[in-house]
């Protein structure tokens, strides 16, 4: 049963964990409401569980027959689309020489097919609304690194894609933005970073140290927010400075 459609509505693509779930619970306390997507299904119904006005959805962001119906869901329960945070992604880091075609589709069909879908087709929702739209890169789509062909160059092709949407979509008063998240303190990123690797991030990042998810579900929220009304086709990098710095980190190419 739709709701009061006066409300704002955000879609969190990859919401059931990581810097999905930390823009879901930070747009909740800002007065929005949430359709939680992710194909993950029991680790989203987990994820939302205890929290108000979200609505969760089982979506594999890839499949051009399932996006529909996600936007046609979020509509029949909340009325409106305000923001759409294009967060669902895969990290697969390998070799060039040992990525093949199936692999390189796996991370393409997610990362950028996925960003390209459920912006088609949330586009007449957000016509209605003038609303907005983040697309997550990463600072691997910004500056080449070894064991990521595929997954730096989905995400330069999403930040590409992101100044297509600023663009062609403005006349709408349709906003488009990109995040590129450096070094993020994830439970996943913990656990399979080594003490060299965390030791090398920490010393080439001016900040030295990891972002937060927090910290960068704050600068997605504000680029979704009337405090960012003038900001369209902007690549945020949200890396405490990593991007700034040079090339390589010799425990990573190790």
């Amino acid at each position: 049963m739709q709701q009061n459609s006066e409300k704002k509505t955000a879609i969190v693509t990859g919401a059931a964990r990581g810097i999905g779930l930390a823009t879901t619970q930070l747009f909740l306390e800002n007065g929005y409401r949430v359709a939680m997507v992710d194909r993950d299904v029991p680790a989203l119904s987990e994820a939302a569980a205890g929290l108000d006005e979200v609505l969760t959805i089982d979506c594999d962001v890839s499949n051009p027959q399932a996006v529909p119906r996600m936007i046609s869901d979020t509509l029949d329960r909340f009325g409106r689309i305000d923001a759409l945070v294009n967060n669902a992604g895969v990290a697969d880091f390998g070799p060039i020489e040992e990525t093949g075609f199936d692999r390189w589709r796996t991370v393409m069909a997610t990362n950028l097919d996925g960003v390209f879908l459920c912006t088609h087709h949330a586009t007449p929702a957000l016509k209605e609304t003038r609303g907005a739209i983040v697309n997550i890169g990463s600072i691997s789509g910004l500056r080449a690194s070894t064991l990521r062909v595929a997954y730096g160059t989905s995400k330069g092709a999403v930040i590409h894609l992101t100044k297509q949407h600023a663009a062609e979509l403005g006349e709408y008063g349709i906003r488009a933005n990109c995040v590129c998240p450096g070094p993020v303190r994830t439970k996943l990123a913990m656990a399979v970073h080594s003490q060299d690797i965390i030791d090398a991030y920490h010393d080439a990042i001016p900040l030295n140290r990891y972002g937060s998810e927090r910290e960068i579900a704050e600068v997605i929220v504000f680029l979704c927010s009337d405090k960012a009304s003038y900001v369209t086709g902007q690549v945020i990098a949200a890396d405490g400075g990593f991007d700034s710095t040079g090339i390589g980190l010799p425990a990573l190419r190790a």
